[in-house]
């Protein structure tokens, strides 16, 4: 094996130490009382807001924030390798040469004989070394498996987003997006309707059909939902950071009328500052939505 570089060395290094930390704060005598009460069950809250921490600074294109939330996310890991192998279960070595040996074995055209440049056959082998991995000695064609899965791995809406674009790719699609605005009106009327007759569970499965179907729109004009639904939530909060700003005391003590004019006064504040930083940091499609009623 080759000597490792500097770089790499320093990096080795840094993991080391990393390790060597969370170790000392796990350590039964001298260490962190938080951390050593911690298990698996009690940090899973933490490697969810991480992940999508890390999300955040990626979509805001923030390099220094985007290290720093990575290297939070990887304590997470660091953090329930160390109580495994507390418990004596497995280990960050364990950790790491799993993941570096699934690696090798999916990517045969990089790490054996295979040679192929087409990210369909990719993709194929891919899932057929994962299945084979797995023990599935089903159908592979079978979508259904792996629907579960997205169900229940996956936040809502991107679950939703991966089932809608395998059950299309395998044709299960409308015609054109005309379908599915019609689907979506369709769905509209019915979700009215349980809202006026129906009982709880019956209107919650309506509320899911309109969702989904709003999640095939998306997809049909190459659009994310759950992207647009962060979008818009930062947006919102921006705006009601400016009114609370505008307020000055509870919002309890105003009117409807004057809740909505400070509002609109909000939005165009932003969107005053949106269009001056345009030619900086600020995307122009921020600008723009805040032009647009709520």
């Amino acid at each position: 094996m080759a000597t490792p570089s500097p770089h790499r060395t320093a990096i080795l290094n840094a993991l080391d130490r990393l390790v060597s930390v969370v170790a000392d704060l796990r350590h039964p005598e001298t260490g962190c009382p938080w951390d050593l009460q911690q298990t698996h069950k009690t940090l899973v809250p933490y490697v969810i807001e991480e992940a999508y921490e890390v999300i955040d600074a990626i979509q805001s294109g923030d390099t220094d924030h985007m290290a720093e939330e990575l290297g939070d996310l990887l304590l997470q890991i660091v953090l329930h390798s160390q109580v495994a192998q507390d418990e004596g279960t497995f280990d960050l070595q364990v950790v790491a040469n799993g993941i570096a040996d699934k690696l090798i074995r999916r990517h045969p055209h990089v790490f054996g004989d295979a040679q192929t440049d087409d990210l369909e056959q990719i993709h194929r082998t891919w899932d057929q070394i994962k299945a084979a991995e797995k023990g599935e000695t089903g159908d592979p064609h079978r979508l259904s498996p792996k629907f579960r899965k997205y169900s229940r791995t996956l936040p809502p809406l991107m679950a939703a987003t991966k089932i809608s674009q395998k059950a299309a790719k395998a044709g299960f699609e409308w015609d054109s997006v005309d379908g599915v605005w019609e689907k979506f009106h369709e769905e509209l009327e019915e979700f009215r309707e349980a809202i006026a007759h129906e009982p709880h569970a019956h209107q919650l499965a309506e509320l899911g059909d309109i969702l989904f179907t709003l999640v095939n729109i998306a997809r049909w004009h190459g659009l994310d939902a759950s992207e647009a639904l962060q979008s818009t939530n930062r947006r919102f909060i921006q705006r009601f950071e400016q009114v609370e700003t505008l307020a000055g005391r509870p919002l309890t003590d105003y009117t409807l009328e004057e809740l909505e004019a400070m509002w609109q006064q909000a939005k165009a504040a932003l969107a005053q500052g949106a269009a001056q930083s345009s030619k900086g940091t600020v995307p122009s499609e921020i600008g723009d939505e805040y032009r647009r009623s709520p």
